[in-house]
C-alpha cells in the first residue's frame, strides 16, 4: 500500500496553518501568522488569496517539501451552500462561488482557492478536497423554524472540529459509537459555536451571532436594537458586517480579542475585565443549557474543545454552570488538521466517497 502524503490548510483569522502528513504521521505542523498590518487592506477574504498561498510555498520549501510529494491536498471548508457533513470535491464551480460571495463570507473561503491552485501546480493534478466544511447542516425539521419564516435558522460553525471531538469522545470515553451517544460541544476559539450531536447527526447547534459572544464575535442580539442600529446611518453594511463579527466580543469590550491578556488584567485587579470575562463564560453556559433541553436533558457528555478551552479560568465558570446536566470532557487545542487529514487519507484509501457539489441556484 503506498503512503498517503496530504498536505493540510486551514486559513484562519490572522493566521494560515498548514500540515503535512504521512498516512496517520504528522510530518509537519506550523501555524503561520499574519500581522493586523498585513492583512489590513484587504476588503474581501479572498483577496488574501495570492498572500496566503506564497507564505504556504515559502514555508514547504524552507521545510524541504515540494507540492509534487502530495497525492492529496485537504482544505477547511467555507461558506458553501449547506449540506451534509463529509468531504466535497474542489472545483472550478466551487471556487467561482466563493468569489462571489461578497457579505456572507468565513475566512476558510480562502482555503479552497489556496488548495486547487497548489494542487494544481503538481506536474498532473492532485485531487484537493474540503472536509465538513462551516455549512454543514443536520439540523431536524423542528430547529429550522424561526418567528420569521424567511429567516429560518442556519447551521454553520465549526463543524468539522466539533464533529471530530463528538468522535473522539464517542470512541475513547464512551466505548461506543458516536450513533448512540448524545454529546453537546462547545467550540471556544476566536468565534464559537455549540452543537448537539444525536444518533450520529448534529440535529441542533448555535453559531457565534446566536448564543453567547466569542473573542471576536458579537453573539445573541436583541433583534430590535440591533434593527435601530443598522438604520442609524452611523454604519454602512460592509461596517455593520465586520463589527458583528471581527470587532465585538471581547475586542469590543477590551480592546482585545486575546484571552491570556485578559487573565492578566483581572489578576491585576481589573475588575471590569473580570465582569467581561465572567460574561464570557456565561454566555457559553446559557447556550449549553439551551440545547440540553432539545434532547430533554439527556445529554451522555459535554465537550469543551477549541483552543480558548486551554483556559482553566474559564472552562472552571462554565463546568460549574452545567455540570448538573451531564460530566463535563475539556479537549482543548485545536484538532482540526488532524480531522482532515484522516478525513483525506479515508478518501484517498477508498473508504469514503468524496461528493461534488452542486451551486446551481
Amino acid at each position: 500500500m503506498r503512503t498517503e502524503k496530504i498536505l493540510v490548510i486551514n486559513p484562519g483569522s490572522t493566521s494560515t496553518k498548514i500540515a503535512v502528513f504521512f498516512d496517520e504521521e504528522c510530518k509537519l505542523s506550523l501555524n503561520i501568522k499574519h500581522s493586523e498590518e498585513e492583512l489590513k487592506d484587504f476588503d474581501h477574504v479572498m483577496q488574501q488569496q495570492e498572500f496566503r498561498t506564497e507564505k504556504i510555498r515559502a514555508a514547504l520549501k524552507e521545510h524541504g517539501f515540494s507540492i509534487q510529494d502530495f497525492t492529496c491536498i485537504m482544505s477547511r471548508g467555507g461558506m458553501v451552500p449547506p449540506c451534509a457533513s463529509g468531504a466535497y470535491v474542489i472545483n472550478q464551480e466551487m471556487l467561482d462561488y466563493m468569489h462571489g460571495s461578497v457579505i456572507d463570507t468565513h475566512i476558510s473561503n480562502v482555503g479552497c482557492a489556496i488548495a486547487y491552485e497548489l494542487a494544481g501546480e503538481a506536474a498532473k493534478r492532485i485531487p484537493a478536497y474540503i472536509y465538513d466544511p462551516v455549512t454543514v447542516d443536520e439540523l431536524s425539521d423542528i430547529a429550522r423554524i424561526t418567528g420569521l419564516p424567511e429567516l429560518p435558522k442556519k447551521s454553520r460553525g465549526h463543524a468539522l472540529s466539533t464533529h471530530a471531538m463528538a468522535y473522539k469522545c464517542a470512541n475513547e470515553i464512551m466505548k461506543k459509537p458516536l450513533k448512540d451517544c448524545t454529546f453537546i460541544v462547545q467550540h471556544i476559539g476566536g468565534g464559537c459555536s455549540v452543537w448537539l450531536f444525536h444518533k450520529g447527526k448534529a440535529i441542533d447547534m448555535y453559531s457565534d451571532d446566536d448564543a453567547g459572544f466569542a473573542p471576536e464575535r458579537c453573539g445573541k442580539l436583541q433583534a430590535m436594537e440591533l434593527i435601530k442600529l443598522c438604520y442609524s446611518g452611523k454604519y454602512t453594511l460592509k461596517e455593520m458586517t465586520k463589527k458583528v463579527r471581527g470587532n465585538a466580543g471581547l475586542r469590543a469590550h477590551l480592546g482585545t480579542a486575546d484571552v491570556i491578556e485578559v487573565q492578566k488584567r483581572i489578576e491585576n485587579g481589573d475588575e471590569h475585565a473580570k465582569l467581561v470575562f465572567e460574561a464570557f463564560a456565561y454566555g457559553i453556559a446559557k447556550g449549553i443549557g439551551d440545547l440540553a433541553t432539545a434532547v430533554f436533558g439527556k445529554v451522555d457528555r459535554i465537550i469543551l474543545t477549541g483552543g480558548v478551552a486551554n483556559s482553566k479560568p474559564l472552562t472552571d465558570i462554565i463546568r460549574k454552570r452545567v455540570e448538573w446536566i451531564a460530566p463535563v470532557e475539556i479537549m482543548a487545542g485545536e484538532f482540526e488538521m488532524e480531522a482532515l487529514a484522516q478525513g483525506g487519507l479515508r478518501i484517498m484509501r477508498g473508504e469514503e466517497e468524496a461528493h461534488v457539489m452542486s451551486f446551481a441556484q
